[in-house]
């Protein structure tokens, strides 16, 4: 007698529903005939074929983080520098110009400085906190703006109301990379923004075990297009990273607030610390862009600070051997505090000349804030400082 193949159990059926979303790791969907799948490809049945089309958790998280940005169709991608691919190329062609800030993320510079070019696409940056100089950067083939609200890791503040108004007369596009200051800080699209990306892997998932990104267009079109080169490239998010950080966003409001209440009473106790050289806090009157961080985000400064010792790199050394309470890991927004050296992980890439000139030295370091109680962190801090400096 044949054997009968295995059958599968349908779901079980609930007159009541899950509190929790529920976790969907299908990679194909079944249809019930040629008709259905060709009606669904055509848009006039809603449902899924494939995973890296579409599938119902990235959906679920793409909805929600819509809703604190004021988006549409916002997308969730793999990881924040495939949100960052897809923004770009997505709306660029071979031929067409980007003009970036100076100071963006290392990964970002380095897609501009070699991978752009190697595609045929032309890039440069200037300085976003001076709108003459993004201006005296552009040229004919300019299509797109890219700047981040505070820069990652120098927490320098873009012009970003001037660079939207100088995009919108010229016809150009504005990405703006939020990350940092997050939709609870400043929504882009408010201020003429065309494209917001995030690393969702950063503070929106908050706990360092997600790793995704998320883009949205404003423009119908254009989101389209870039929605066609994530399918079709394969920057598909994880069902279960989208799962997890769809947990880590209902907290995302406190969690935000809470460290950024921190962040402002550490900047202000690393400012009176003999030995450190430079704190940069957009909040923090001694910040260099203070009168623009006012009046672009209030009072919200966010969860980043950096700030700079004396002592070079054998300072740097011993200052995180004296903190072993506090991670040494190049990354940013988890529940507990982070420390990162941009000099070795970030903004390795670029030369000791390069990182210079953005302020970048040996002895600059940025800080993620998390939720730890304020006085404790700054003890720790205090602490690690004065081994640094042999006080």
């Amino acid at each position: 007698m044949a054997k009968s193949p295995i059958n599968r159990v349908p779901w079980p059926q609930s007159a009541s529903r899950p509190v929790v979303t529920p976790l969907q790791p299908s990679v194909v969907y079944a249809s019930d005939s040629p008709d259905m799948l060709d009606a669904q490809y055509a848009g006039d049945l809603s449902g899924y074929s494939y995973a890296r089309e579409g599938h119902p958790n990235a959906d679920v998280l793409a909805r929600m983080i819509d809703g604190l940005e004021g988006a549409e169709g916002g997308i969730v991608t793999g990881s924040g520098m495939a949100a960052v691919t897809a923004g770009i190329l997505g709306a660029v062609r071979a031929g067409d110009h980007v003009l970036g800030g100076d100071q963006l993320y290392g990964r970002s510079l380095r897609l501009m400085n070699e991978t752009l070019p190697a595609m045929g696409i032309s890039a440069s940056t200037a300085d976003p906190t001076d709108v003459a100089s993004m201006e005296a950067a552009l040229r004919p083939e300019t299509k797109l703006i890219l700047i981040e609200v505070v820069s990652n890791p120098t927490i320098r503040v873009a012009d970003l109301t001037g660079i939207a108004a100088l995009a919108k007369e010229r016809g150009i596009l504005l990405a703006v990379d939020n990350t940092f200051t997050t939709p609870r800080g400043i929504r882009p699209f408010d201020h003429g923004a065309d494209i917001v990306i995030h690393s969702v892997t950063k503070l929106l998932a908050g706990h360092s075990d997600a790793t995704l990104g998320y883009v949205a267009a404003r423009d119908p079109e254009l989101r389209e297009r870039i929605n066609t080169f994530c399918v079709t490239t394969g920057l598909t998010p994880s069902p279960f990273d989208c799962w997890l950080a769809e947990r880590g966003l209902l907290s995302f409001p406190l969690r935000y607030d809470r460290a950024e209440a921190t962040t402002k009473r550490l900047a202000d106790a690393l400012a009176d610390l003999d030995g450190v050289t430079r704190v940069l806090y957009p909040t923090h009157p001694t910040h260099p862009d203070h009168n623009r961080a006012q009046a672009l985000l209030g009072a919200r400064g966010s969860h980043m600070l950096s700030f700079e010792i004396a002592g070079g790199r054998e300072a740097a050394n011993t200052l995180v051997a004296a903190m072993p309470e506090i991670p040494f890991a190049p990354t940013l927004g988890d529940i507990g505090t982070t420390l990162s050296h941009p000099a070795t992980s970030s903004h390795r890439g670029l030369t000791p000349e390069g990182r210079a000139q953005i302020g970048i030295t040996e002895g600059f370091f940025r800080v993620s804030v998390g939720c730890e109680e304020p006085d404790t962190l700054i003890s720790l801090f205090a602490g690690g400082i004065a081994a640094a400096h042999g006080i």
